[in-house]
């Protein structure tokens, strides 16, 4: 009885021996791709900072100026004005579908509170105003000496 208790301990240890070598082979597998996604993430990160330094490179209120400037004449941009934007009134919003009132009404049952809906006021957006000329001081002066 004794050698059959020692051939099951020596089963169960290398039962236990072979799980834990394989789990910890698994447990390698998986520290392995945490680490190649980390630096996935910091490659990005680094590629966010350089797109971001580029953006910032790119909007510098000098060189928008100057960018505004050289191309004022095809352009044509002026300042932004208040009454060149609409209102929520002028959203013309699609009609609301139709709600027929019960045809036939059960004992007791009444139509009270049933309220026909009415379309749309809205007529839609105005009619764009004509472009007003530009002012003396915005427009660029032909340069003398390029004739």
């Amino acid at each position: 009885m004794r050698p059959l208790l020692y051939l099951m301990a020596a089963m169960v240890v290398m039962g236990l021996a072979f799980w834990a070598y394989r789990e910890n082979y698994r447990t390698q597998a998986q520290i392995d791709q945490m680490q190649a996604v980390q630096r996935d993430i910091a490659g990005l990160r680094e590629n966010l900072g350089v797109l971001r330094a580029e953006w910032a490179y790119l909007n510098r209120p000098d060189r928008l100026r100057q960018l505004v400037d050289m191309n004022f004449e095809r352009l044509r941009l002026a300042p932004v004005q208040a009454n060149q934007f609409g209102t929520a009134r002028n959203i013309d919003y699609p009609p609301p579908e139709p709600v027929a009132p019960p045809t036939e009404l059960t004992p007791g049952e009444t139509t009270a509170g049933w309220v026909p809906r009415t379309p749309s006021n809205n007529r839609g957006a105005p009619v764009p105003r004509p472009a007003l000329p530009l002012p003396a001081d915005l427009v660029a002066e032909p340069d003398p000496t390029e004739e």
